[in-house]
């Protein structure tokens, strides 16, 4: 039997390249943690390495060819994982320009990208960075708020961006206790106040850090309903995939849903679905 629509699961956020940065360290690594996405019932994942200057200077050109060298890896050794282009694209100038001209990568190439502001220290310009790239006509999807270390003290700065526009990826580890208390406890938060639209994996191994994304969808089932879970996992990637407008998808949970978003997902498996 094929999947069920609703237990598909897509990832946007990924460190699964091979030997390119703290992610998957050669194409051994990366095939294992393939193999886990799958069995997971992950059947696209976007390949995010780090982006960031003087630290990880992974280019657009270079990206795109890993993810090539993978998907043949994957194809070969018979792994049923779609990979799609992207980018862990940390604060720096320019980000509209760099993304326009392809130094830095969106999600499949579409107005949407994973926006990683720095972990230990608060940025002074960070709600005016994320609205000059939006108005570059870009879509920022801010990674992991609740893992930031000066969350506590600037939980505002998260509300404010999200009530802009920016969209909030909260790591499934996190919402499942993997990272601890305090993780948990903000991503539970943010969840709660509707404040999430995407759930994504972050996964870097499989020691700690495993592309694991069913247990954290069914704690968001069980917090806000079934229907909220597979807006995060689901609908809302398939429309990033498929560069769909924010407003044409459901809105962040807490608000009224939208109908509809989810055409190329059902285009990508039709007929997956056969005895």
């Amino acid at each position: 039997m094929g999947d069920r629509f609703e237990d598909v699961l897509i990832d946007l956020h990924c460190h699964i390249l091979p030997g390119i940065d703290d992610g998957a360290v050669d194409l051994e690594n990366s095939l294992a943690m393939a193999r886990v996405a799958v069995a997971e019932g992950i059947r696209i994942t976007a390949c995010t390495p780090h982006m960031m200057p003087g630290v990880y200077d992974n280019t657009g050109p270079a990206v795109r060819s890993h993810i090539a060298a993978l998907q043949t890896a994957l194809d070969e050794a018979d792994i049923a994982l779609r990979l799609v282009t992207g980018a862990d694209i940390h604060l720096q100038s320019d980000l509209g320009i760099k993304l326009k001209n392809g130094g830095l990568l969106s999600l499949n190439d579409s107005r949407y990208f994973l926006f990683e502001p720095p972990h230990h220290t608060a940025p002074p310009r960070l709600e005016d960075a994320a609205f000059d790239v939006m108005a570059a006509g870009f879509q920022p999807v801010l990674t992991h708020p609740e893992r930031l270390t000066w969350i506590e003290n600037h939980y505002d700065t998260m509300c404010n961006l999200a009530h802009q526009g920016v969209w909030m990826q909260i790591t499934c580890g996190s919402l499942t206790g993997r990272f601890g208390r305090r993780p948990q406890y903000w991503a539970e938060r943010m969840i709660d106040e509707g404040l999430v639209h995407i759930l994504a994996t972050d996964a870097h191994n499989l020691r700690n850090r495993a592309p694991l994304m069913a247990e954290a969808r069914d704690k968001v089932a069980e917090r806000l309903g079934e229907q909220a879970a597979i807006d995060m996992v689901l609908t809302r990637p398939a429309g990033v995939l498929e560069n769909a407008s924010p407003e044409s998808m459901p809105p962040a949970v807490g608000a009224a849903r939208r109908s509809g978003g989810l055409g190329f997902f059902r285009r990508l498996f039709a007929g997956a679905q056969s005895a």
